[in-house]
């Protein structure tokens, strides 16, 4: 017998000051069983630092082709090709030919990612975006996790500050391109 995804219910209240986007986001999210909790947090972190029209939750872990998140036009281009953990320079070169942009969220080493990318061919490679979350930050806020979530996201540079369940967390929130931490 197959397991099945377990729902997940969040409302947000987004304050991400950098962009101007103040919004109440309410999702239910699909957990696959083999779903981590960390890559579930930043696959949500993702989502809501990108918020934008066009923006929606791919297949995920099921469809190993698609990204975790992507945002396309009204005519269906794909616009932004969002991933989270570290992909392989492999995805991220077929992901940089497929879409305008791509970004990365990791909850891991990004040195790691950063080494692939600069020892492989990577289309576009200089253009990657990725944004290193604090393993620890992760860590604190899957304690927090339950069937239903309220979280209150606050971004503004480059410092992410969640309320989540009434417990408050912050990191700051590690921007790299290609090869350079800026």
């Amino acid at each position: 017998m197959a397991l099945t995804s377990t729902m997940l219910r969040f409302v947000i209240d987004l304050s991400d000051i950098d962009r101007g986007k103040y919004e109440k986001i309410e999702l239910r999210v699909a957990r696959h069983p083999s779903e981590s909790s960390p890559y579930l947090l930043a696959r949500l972190i993702a989502y809501c630092l990108n918020l934008t029209e066009g923006i929606a939750f791919t297949g995920g872990i099921d469809s190993p082709d698609e990204p975790a998140i992507w945002v396309r036009d009204l005519t269906g281009v794909l616009l932004m090709w969002i991933d989270v953990g570290n992909p392989a320079a492999k995805r991220l070169h077929k992901a940089s030919k497929a879409a305008k942009q791509v970004r990365v969220y990791t909850y891991r080493d990004p040195k790691i990612l950063l080494d692939e990318i600069g020892s492989e061919k990577v289309h576009r490679a200089e253009a990657i975006e990725l944004f290193a979350l604090a393993p620890s930050f992760i860590s604190d806020l899957e304690q927090t996790l339950a069937r239903d979530n309220a979280w209150q996201l606050l971004f503004t540079d480059g410092e992410l500050s969640i309320t989540a369940n009434g417990q408050s967390l912050a990191t700051e929130l590690v921007a790299f391109t290609g090869q350079s931490s800026r």
